[in-house]
């Protein structure tokens, strides 16, 4: 197994594969920058994401781009789903191909080849929900919606349709936030066609299921929060309250064997991005004291039924249900409670600035 532990000071990609997350070492305690702080990798990510984003603004004509361009103080930055409904926003469905091409230029400015699968991988599945269900499950009902002005502070955009919704804002000078960041199968398990035995969300399972076997039952029986799973995450849209303090099992109980599986878990989202926003994340979980995250499981731990399970600490929550249409059909996300849309430093930025 590769050792490249989540090291803060560490900005190589070590993510050139394709397959489920590489284990990962126990972080370690180094020099860390403060909480939320700006660096110059962040500097020059934001530089790179807005010049990405001013050549996809380029590429398209005025009607299009009245539809891609929404101002940042609009209620709909914040109205993130991951449900089939309408969205403001460029349709993939509505860009030729250098157009399609700039969008993923974007993508790539915030994503590493892994995360760009992962795109993929929710767009085909609802390609195979469109053979079996029809035409309302739509790969190319997928929306790029650019929030505010590339380069000129605040501003964002976002990449959202059935079963994705990423959020990227710019709040500040420094600062690039990612969440909430939403991903889902359905199916989670291809079951049939070409692409049986797909299984875009399966390796974070395979991970949880590995750490579950391994624990004491006495840690067993403080990590499971409830017999049955919830259903459906707990932080969806404007529920992220609903998780109340971290339960379950503190990963300062756990040994570096158990630690390395929750990093490898958590490295489901935080290892789909570049290698510089990847280092800043890293750096914000570490800072939050990694040992006090907590790992809860919730319904059953039979391969097949109907199960939940998440990493939970000050501000960084990682869900994952498994519950619907026979427990074949995942939703999963990824939170800051504190910096979700740049909210942190967001605020700081219009108490130095303020805005009419």
């Amino acid at each position: 197994m590769p050792h490249d532990g989540w090291h803060p000071d560490d900005h190589h990609d070590h993510h050139h594969h394709h397959g489920p997350p590489t284990r990962r070492t126990v972080l370690g305690a180094a020099a860390l920058l403060p909480f939320g702080a700006a660096s110059a990798q962040t500097v020059d990510a934001a530089q790179r994401i807005a010049d990405a984003a001013g050549r996809f603004l380029g590429t398209l004509d005025d009607g299009q781009r009245r539809k891609a361009l929404i101002a940042f103080d609009c209620g709909n930055r914040l109205d993130w789903h991951y449900v089939p409904r309408s969205r403001p926003g460029l349709g993939m469905g509505e860009m030729h191909t250098g157009q399609a091409a700039g969008a993923r230029a974007l993508f790539a400015t915030v994503l590493n080849e892994r995360g760009l699968q992962l795109l993929d991988g929710v767009r085909l599945l609802e390609a195979v929900l469109r053979e079996s269900q029809g035409s309302f499950r739509d790969p190319d009902g997928y929306y790029v919606a650019i929030f505010g002005l590339p380069g000129r502070f605040p501003w964002g955009w976002r990449f959202e349709g059935h079963h994705l919704s990423l959020n990227v804002t710019l709040p500040a000078t420094g600062h690039v936030a990612v969440t909430p960041f939403f991903a889902g199968a359905n199916p989670a398990t291809v079951r049939d066609g070409t692409h049986r035995g797909f299984r875009l969300l399966g390796p974070a399972e395979d991970i949880a299921r590995e750490l579950m076997a391994g624990l004491t039952e006495t840690q067993k029986r403080t990590a499971i929060i409830s017999q049955r799973s919830f259903g459906e995450i707990v932080a969806s849209p404007q529920r992220e309250r609903d998780l109340g303090q971290p339960r379950g099992l503190e990963l300062a109980a756990l040994d570096s064997a158990q630690r390395t599986l929750v990093e490898a878990l958590m490295d489901g989202f935080l290892g789909t991005l570049a290698p510089d926003l990847a280092a800043a994340q890293k750096r914000r979980v570490t800072d939050q004291g990694f040992a006090a995250l907590r790992f809860a499981w919730a319904g059953s731990l039979t391969p097949g039924e109907a199960h939940y399970f998440r990493v939970h600490g000050p501000a960084t929550v990682i869900e994952y249900d498994n519950t619907q249409n026979g427990a074949n059909h995942v939703h999963s996300v990824w939170r800051d409670l504190v910096a979700d849309f740049g909210n942190d430093a967001l605020a700081d930025h219009y108490r130095r600035q303020p805005h009419r």
